[in-house]
C-alpha cells in the first residue's frame, strides 16, 4: 500500500498519445477526434496545463462502518486486475472487525488491452457482491455499445482501442488503409465492416452486453461522489450530462472550486495518483505502465494500493 502522493507526478498523457500514434497521428487524431454525427464525441486527450493541487484542508468521509475501495481504469489488463483484488482483500484483512467493504469500479474494463474479454467475464461473474459492488459506465463501454447499434462506428472506436477489444473476442477489425485508394476499395472495407458488426453482434456473450447495459453514471457513498471522467463546473448534480460524465477532461481538472462531493475518478492517467481538496483520480495509466491502481476510503483516510 502506497501512501497519498502529494504534488503528483508528471502526466502519462504524452508518454501514452506518442507510444500510441507518433507524432504525426497524433496531431491528426487530435485535429479529427470523433467527428461527425455520433452518439457521443471523443474529446482530444491532452493533459490539463496545471495538475499542481491546492494544499487545501477538506474533510471527505466514508460511511461508517464501511470501507471502500475504488479501482481504475483497467484497460483490458485481466492480469492487473486479478493482482489488484488480491491485494485489496489481503488489506481488508486488517481492517476492524464488521466493517462493511464495498467496491467500486470506475469504468474503461475494455480496449487497449488485449484481454478485454476476459475482464468483462470477470467483472460479470458471481465472484462480487451485487450488494457491496458498483460498476460505473466508462467512455470506452459506451464506445462498444455505440457500435453495437452503428457499424460505421467501428473505424473510429478502433482506432481508439476498439481494435483490442474486438481481438480478445476473437475478430480482427478490417484494414482501412486500402480504403484511402479508390472507392471500390472504400465500398469493400465498408461490406467487410457490416460483416464483422453481423457476426460480432451474434456471438457477443448475452450476459456481457447485460453487463455493459446495466453500468451506473454516477455513484454517491458518504461525502464521495464517484465517476468516470468527472463533473462539469458549474452545474448541478442532477444536471450533470452523460457525455461529461464520461469524455470532461480540462473545464474539470483545471477548476478550483469544490463539488457538494469530493469527486473520485479515473479517465485521466497520471504517474500516480492525485489528490487535492476537490478531486481523487486513479487513473495511471495501467495498460502501459503495469500500474492498476485503487483508491481505499475509510473514515476520514485516503490511501492507495496499486499493483
Amino acid at each position: 500500500m502506497t501512501s497519498v502522493q502529494d504534488p503528483p507526478q508528471k502526466p502519462l498523457f504524452g508518454r501514452i498519445r506518442r507510444w500510441l500514434l507518433g507524432p504525426q497521428r497524433l496531431r491528426e487524431s487530435v485535429k479529427r477526434g470523433f467527428q461527425g454525427s455520433r452518439p457521443l464525441e471523443i474529446e482530444p486527450e491532452r493533459a490539463p496545463e496545471s495538475q499542481t493541487p491546492i494544499i487545501r484542508e477538506r474533510a471527505a468521509q466514508a460511511p461508517d462502518g464501511v470501507c471502500i475501495y475504488a479501482i481504475g481504469d483497467i484497460h483490458g489488463r485481466h492480469d492487473l486486475l486479478e493482482t489488484l483484488l488480491e491485494t485489496i482483500r489481503f488489506d481488508s484483512q486488517f481492517l476492524p472487525q464488521g466493517t462493511q467493504v464495498k467496491l467500486v469500479f470506475l469504468g474503461d474494463y475494455i480496449d487497449r488491452g488485449l484481454k478485454s474479454k476476459s475482464v468483462i467475464e470477470l467483472l460479470s461473474s458471481d465472484r462480487f457482491d451485487p450488494e457491496n459492488t458498483v460498476f460505473l459506465l466508462g467512455n470506452h463501454e459506451q464506445a462498444l455499445l455505440n457500435f453495437m447499434q452503428d457499424p460505421s462506428y467501428g473505424t473510429q472506436w478502433s482506432r481508439y482501442g476498439g481494435g483490442e477489444t474486438l481481438f480478445s473476442y476473437g475478430f480482427q477489425p478490417p484494414n482501412m488503409r486500402r480504403a484511402m485508394y479508390s472507392d471500390d476499395a472504400m465500398i469493400a472495407a465498408r461490406d467487410d465492416w457490416n460483416r464483422l458488426w453481423h457476426d460480432f453482434r451474434a456471438k457477443f456473450p448475452e450476459h456481457h452486453l447485460h453487463f455493459l447495459q446495466t453500468l451506473k453514471e454516477r455513484h454517491v457513498e458518504g461525502d464521495y461522489l464517484f465517476v468516470h471522467a468527472g463533473l462539469r463546473p458549474g452545474v448541478d448534480l442532477g444536471e450533470q450530462t452523460t457525455q461529461d460524465m464520461l469524455w470532461i477532461r480540462d473545464e474539470f481538472l483545471s477548476d478550483r472550486d469544490e463539488f457538494p462531493f469530493m469527486v473520485v475518478h479515473g479517465h485521466t492517467p497520471e504517474d500516480a495518483p492525485f489528490r487535492d481538496h476537490r478531486r481523487v483520480g486513479v487513473d495511471t495509466g495501467a495498460f502501459l505502465t503495469g500500474k492498476l491502481t485503487a483508491a481505499r476510503f475509510f473514515g476520514t483516510e485516503i490511501a492507495f494500493l496499486s499493483t
